[in-house]
């Protein structure tokens, strides 16, 4: 087994080991609660999610860390907008939400969005707010090592000095020069305009639980330093794995990288990235009227159908939404659980001792393609040409190999997050074993009706049948059902 795994900083796919044998530390950045989540966040969280799955099915302990930023320039404006230019704090003046209100509000909906497409629960998830001691203690360290400055006209502000940091651009190979300035605090104290905030001095039009008290003036952390901070503390100076979307590699990722190696931490050893979700071929933007949230999906496809869309790509390349996208992705969905529906009966109609199915080994090919940087569109061919083995041993009549395809099916959909968070196979075979009894106890009734030319008792049973969502087709063996789609 070689895990291989693209590295940003490097520019290249290279062989994974992780720092301590058997144990994967994973950083992955999660939302800023400042509005509803999109598809991006979602798409982002899966494939990390892919991540953590194939990693602990390779026997890996992992570590999974992914932050939410509840406290920002654009949570505290989101806020603003709600209050008014009028607002003032103090008792009896909150006329709608504050901003930590507003960011906690958002938070319940990214952690209600993940559960419901099957992203599971980190180990720990820290919010900014709660770690504003050891944002100080990491700013204290900068500016001990010479690579930050408070500014000197009194704002409060405290800058990183990007010149004092050679390496600075080394994750998204840029040189300093043709870097565009920072626009992440007032340009006024700085020495450089590409200089970045590590810590924001409280304005008088901002409220005051907005700030925190500090050496160098009540404020708030910038973007930047709270991740350093929070994942450090809970995965140590250097660890495995760092995550996120493409789009914050600059200046969010380098800042990070920056601050970090600058403070002394080794910080992560692999950067990985998760490519963006277009809109038939651009990209997405209020202003263009082409997106799709993930809350619009649902309401257009089961929560499998869209984590099997959104999880379906390559991790690092564009992933383009078209309006036809989630019913392929359904009949993609349907052909899988058609198949496993059908193996599951025809086991139960043998009268065989099912059992339990333990979860165990994938195809090598499955395997292969996985530990080649999460090649899942490879992997899916695998899950779907062992779906068409299985569908033509059940026709050939070869059940022992038809039940090995289930298996090896179910198999895979576990490691991709695409397994249902129902029953167990045990419950699912018994449930089939007795939608078999009654359903073929039906057919048995409307072949009697058909014989005895009772087309109205016949068209009667096919209609029950329907309704409760069960197919029937008549051939020349006589009638087969199914079960409807949705």
């Amino acid at each position: 087994m070689t895990l291989r795994f693209y590295n940003t900083a490097s520019g290249e796919v290279q062989n994974f080991e992780p720092i301590i044998p058997g144990h994967v530390s994973l950083y992955y950045c999660g939302a800023t609660v400042q509005g509803m989540p999109h598809v991006g966040h979602m798409r982002s969280a899966i494939a990390f999610d892919q991540l953590t799955r194939w990693l602990e099915y390779r026997n890996f302990r992992v570590t999974v860390v992914r932050n939410v930023t509840d406290i920002d320039d654009k949570i505290l404006a989101k806020s603003a907008e709600s209050f008014g230019e009028d607002f003032q704090e103090g008792p009896g003046s909150l006329r709608e939400e504050p901003w930590w209100a507003l960011a906690y509000r958002y938070e319940q909906e990214f952690l209600k969005a993940y559960d419901t497409l099957g992203v599971q629960r980190p180990t720990y998830e820290p919010r900014a707010t709660g770690h504003i001691p050891e944002m100080h203690a990491l700013i204290a360290q900068l500016i001990e090592r010479g690579h930050a400055y408070p500014s000197t006209d009194g704002s409060g502000d405290v800058y990183f000095d990007v010149r004092s940091w050679p390496a600075y651009g080394q994750l998204t190979h840029q040189k300093i020069d043709d870097m565009q300035a920072a626009a992440d605090a007032d340009p006024r104290g700085k020495k450089d305009p590409r200089d970045f905030a590590l810590w924001k001095g409280l304005k008088d039009s901002e409220p005051t639980t907005a700030g925190w008290a500090s050496p160098w003036g009540t404020g708030r952390p910038g973007w930047h330093l709270e991740c350093s901070a929070m994942v450090t503390k809970y995965l140590g100076t250097e660890f495995d794995i760092h995550g996120g979307g493409l789009d914050l590699r600059f200046p969010h990722h380098e800042n990070e990288m920056a601050q970090s190696q600058a403070a002394g931490h080794g910080f992560a050893n692999f950067w990985m990235h998760n490519g963006m979700v277009t809109y038939q071929g651009e990209k997405m933007s209020k202003s263009l009227g082409n997106t799709i949230s993930p809350a619009e999906m649902l309401e257009l496809a089961p929560a499998r159908v869209v984590r099997y869309y959104l999880g379906q790509a390559q991790y690092r390349s564009v992933l383009d939404y078209q309006p036809n996208s989630l019913q392929e992705a359904a009949a993609a969905v349907e052909r899988i659980d058609g198949f496993v529906s059908r193996a599951l009966r025809t086991r139960a109609g043998e009268n065989a001792a099912v059992g339990v199915v333990s979860y165990g080994q994938v195809p090598a090919a499955f395997e292969a393609a996985m530990d080649d940087d999460l090649n899942v569109p490879q992997a899916l061919a695998v899950l779907h040409e062992t779906v068409r083995a299985g569908n033509s041993a059940l026709a050939g009549g070869n059940a022992k190999a038809a039940w090995d395809a289930m298996v090896s099916v179910t198999n895979m959909l576990r490691v991709l997050g695409l397994d249902s968070a129902g029953p167990s196979v045990e419950s699912d075979s018994k449930q089939s074993a007795a939608l078999e009894v009654l359903v073929n106890a039906q057919l048995e009734a409307r072949a009697a009706a058909r014989a005895e030319k009772n087309w109205a008792a016949s068209d009667a049973i096919r209609d029950t049948l329907a309704a409760a969502g069960v197919v029937v087709e008549d051939g020349a063996d006589g009638a087969t059902w199914s079960l409807s789609r949705g």
